[in-house]
């Protein structure tokens, strides 16, 4: 099994950003992480991330016949970005949207995910070990 992990804009800068809401991790320990757990669990993973939109999309359509599931934090872009929805939409590619920080008891505009509706699953909430959870729920569906 092939997974995409993608990180949206301000995930790289985990540790620095709002430590009572994200943590003290760094995003390099969280990549750290999410590859030795995959390793452990027999899978190919690929981390990418991006401030871009665009650089998403991109990433999103490169996965296209090259992944059996991605495992995506759009970050701010959860709430704004019909392109990334769209994006996944076309590559058909089983989808885990995962947020670190519980958006559902945060501002009332982080509670509207646009991809939302077309991810399998929702991880919300759970710190960076949702990362962990998305790569199980892939290993369920086997």
């Amino acid at each position: 099994m092939k997974l995409l992990v993608i990180n949206g804009p301000n995930i790289n800068m985990l540790g620095v950003r709002e430590k009572n809401i994200y943590g003290t991790k760094t995003y390099k320990s969280l990549v750290s992480e999410i590859r030795s757990y995959a390793k452990k669990k027999h899978i190919s993973v690929s981390v990418t991330q991006s401030n871009y939109e665009g650089d998403i999309v991109t990433a999103i359509q490169k996965a296209y016949k090259k992944y059996d599931g991605i495992i995506i934090n759009p970050a701010a872009y959860t709430h704004t970005s019909i392109a990334i929805l769209d994006a996944l939409k076309a590559v058909n590619i089983k989808t885990v949207e995962v947020h670190i920080s519980n958006v559902n008891k945060r501002e009332a505009f982080r509670r509207k995910s646009m991809i939302k509706s077309y991810c399998a699953k929702s991880i919300i909430g759970k710190g960076t070990n949702g990362y962990l959870l998305a790569i199980d729920y892939f290993l369920k569906d086997i």
